[in-house]
């Protein structure tokens, strides 16, 4: 899941970036369907892994980050984007809080809402601070705003379709989380070097976020796991739903304007609850069908008066 704005966080190195080919509109569409599928292809596969297999959020995590590291460090030097130094332990730290949130809010929440929050949640931290550092919204953003909101309030009240409170409260982090990591990535000359280098940093964060929670299994009743399934689910979001899907989307932005590469996005969340139905037999409820459209509309609102303003 990406924000409306290109990936990657931390400064660049001072090196010139390799100039991004500007691809024609099939291509780029043909890309930024391909990006959005990866997108989406993350939550399904953390769902599949934590509801299907034995493996465990922080194990999940580990593999997802070594393998979407080893996965981007090959692309950026197959494409002469490869920059020692590049990233920031900074952009790392928030990648591996929106990993493990991710992870663990998947224990039990469903794809299709787990996908819903975090999209609303990365938007919603992303204009809060635009308006803390001066921003201004037009009547129409503020209208998408209490729209997006009132869908939110909807998918989160309490009934039978309503998720777990503590893994809404863990996906609305990861939001948060992927929301600072973007923010911290606009500076970015070279995101594919930058990414890959904040992959890498992030490496023994989440290593530490396994040993505690194998040193805490013994407390906690849970501890590391893995299975072959697990495994493979995992390794299958880190190099291609994370790292190869970074990549393509990159290489699809310079043909998209902000206010399009934002909007496209907006398809991530219904990609993910139709892949769901399909992958994971779940059911899209009429709480989440309306809070998505409240949700998706409301921000698409926020997206088009930002054009205008």
């Amino acid at each position: 899941m990406v924000a409306s704005d290109k990936l990657g966080a931390g400064r660049a190195a001072a090196a010139p970036a390799v100039p991004a080919a500007i691809p024609g509109l099939r291509q780029a569409a043909l890309l930024t369907l391909l990006a959005m599928l990866a997108f989406a292809a993350n939550s399904i596969l953390c769902r599949l892994a934590l509801s299907q297999t034995a493996i465990d959020p922080a194990g999940f995590t580990l593999v997802r980050i070594v393998s979407g590291a080893a996965s981007l460090w090959l692309i950026a030097r197959a494409t002469g984007h490869a920059k020692p130094g590049a990233g920031s332990w900074r952009g790392a730290a928030a990648l591996l809080a929106y990993a493990a949130a991710f992870s663990f809010a998947y224990l039990t929440m469903t794809a299709g809402t787990g996908a819903l929050l975090l999209f609303g949640a990365v938007q919603a931290t992303m204009i809060l601070v635009g308006l803390y550092r001066g921003e201004r919204l037009v009547p129409l953003q503020w209208g998408g705003l209490a729209l997006a909101l009132c869908g939110l309030a909807l998918l989160l009240a309490p009934g039978l379709s309503a998720p777990d409170p503590l893994g809404a409260l863990l996906m609305a982090a990861a939001g948060a989380a992927w929301g600072v990591y973007s923010l911290l990535g606009r500076a970015s000359r070279d995101p594919i070097a930058t990414t890959a280098g904040n992959f890498l940093r992030a490496v023994p964060m989440a290593a530490a976020l396994a040993l505690l929670s194998a040193l805490a299994g013994p407390f906690t009743g849970g501890g590391l796991r893995w299975d072959a399934g697990g495994l493979l689910y995992a390794i299958l979001s880190g190099a291609l739903a994370s790292g190869v899907g970074y990549a393509i989307w990159y290489a699809a932005l310079p043909a998209l304007t902000a206010a399009r590469a934002a909007s496209v996005q907006l398809s991530v969340p219904v990609i993910t609850a139709l892949a769901a139905v399909l992958a994971l037999g779940e059911r899209i409820t009429p709480t989440l069908a309306v809070s998505s459209v409240a949700v998706l509309g409301g921000i698409a609102l926020v997206i088009v008066g930002k054009r205008r303003a």
